[in-house]
Order: structure tokens, then C-alpha cells, then sequence
């Protein structure tokens, strides 16, 4: 019995996209971003090394995650920034979308050398 890869569900975050549209907010278009997600890990299976990857991957995006929110927080709370707080919420967030994205490539083109 083959299983689905659960983080190729992140795919369906493409579909937040389609609010730009109704909106005619931009900022939403870069969701359509997320649709890559179906054809980077949605079809693969669920083995040892595929989950190892994707553990390696979340790990980098984690770590990007909570040093980039910090200083982006801190630097709202310093400069009393509060125009630039989407822009400072939002710029961890696809930071670690990316980074896993890049990650996961690299950690699975790379194979299983340790």
C-alpha cells in the first residue's frame, strides 16, 4: 500500500491566491507560489529517506522561522514601526516556505551521504 506525502498538502495554500482576484489585494498572488508543493513532495511516497528530508528541511525552516520573527519583532518594538508589521510578519513566513522548499531540494538531490 503506497502512502501520500502529508506535506504535499501545503499545496492547497495556492488556493488563498484566488482572494486576490475577489480582493484586488496583490499580495495575495504570492500564494500561487504554494501550488508547488503538489508536484515537489505530493507524489512521492513515504520512506525512510523521504521523511528524513523533509525532517531536515522543517528543521532549517524552523530555525529561519523563530531568528527571523525575533528580529523582526524586535525591530517593530524598537523603531515603533507599526506601518511596516505586515510586512514584518509576513517576510519569515514565505522566508520559511522557501528555505524548506530549497532545503528539501537539495537535501533530496543529495542523497543519502552523511
Amino acid at each position: 500500500m503506497k502512502f501520500r506525502n502529508n506535506i504535499g498538502y501545503l499545496g492547497l495554500i495556492g488556493f488563498l491566491g484566488l482572494l486576490g482576484l475577489v480582493t484586488g489585494n496583490t499580495g495575495f498572488y504570492g500564494f500561487f507560489g504554494a501550488f508547488g508543493f503538489f508536484g515537489a513532495v505530493g507524489g512521492r511516497g513515504r520512506d525512510e529517506r523521504v521523511e528524513r528530508n523533509i525532517n531536515r528541511a522543517c528543521r532549517n525552516a524552523f530555525v529561519l522561522s523563530v531568528v527571523a520573527s525575533s528580529i523582526s519583532l524586535a525591530y517593530a518594538g524598537a523603531f515603533k514601526a507599526v506601518e511596516n508589521y505586515p510586512l514584518l510578519l509576513a517576510l519569515p513566513f514565505v522566508g520559511s516556505m522557501l528555505l524548506f522548499a530549497l532545503s528539501y531540494t537539495y537535501y533530496d538531490r543529495k542523497g543519502d551521504v552523511e
